[in-house]
Order: C-alpha cells, then sequence, then structure tokens
C-alpha cells in the first residue's frame, strides 16, 4: 500500500474502539480555489456517486480528503 500523506484517528461511538484513517497522496500538494482542485472536486464527486457507502461515512479517505480540498459539490472554494 502508498505511503499517505495525512491520517486521523476517529473512534467508533458505539464499542469504543479507535481507527487510524490514512490518506491523500504523499507528494502532492493540495490547492483548494483552484482550476486543479475543481478538477480533483469534480473528479471526486464522481467517486462519491459510485460509492454512496464512503460517501455517506464521514471518515472515510475520499471525504477527508474532500474536506481537505474545501470541496462544494464539484467546485473547489476559496474557504
Amino acid at each position: 500500500m502508498a505511503e499517505k500523506k495525512f491520517k486521523k484517528v476517529v473512534r467508533n461511538p458505539k464499542t469504543g474502539r479507535k481507527k487510524t484513517v490514512k490518506y491523500g497522496a504523499k507528494g502532492y500538494s493540495i490547492a483548494p480555489s483552484t482550476k486543479r482542485g475543481d478538477s480533483y472536486c469534480a473528479r471526486s464527486a464522481g467517486q462519491m456517486k459510485k460509492f454512496p457507502k464512503s460517501a455517506k461515512n464521514p471518515n472515510s479517505p475520499l471525504r477527508l480528503s474532500r474536506k481537505k480540498w474545501k470541496c462544494s459539490g464539484s467546485k473547489s472554494r476559496r474557504k
């Protein structure tokens, strides 16, 4: 498995167990509110439709990456 850039420790509210979620490609920079950011958000919006289970989970790597890119729909916003 490739190394990831970010990680977040999440706790399961039912069992209390901790899990580390790793996301983001190491070596790439995140540039919200740019043309590159818009392209990422449009591409990941398609993934949200293809993988509804990940789209509903706020701690999935897909959702955490979209949050870093500041995606709103298929556009990357400034703030």
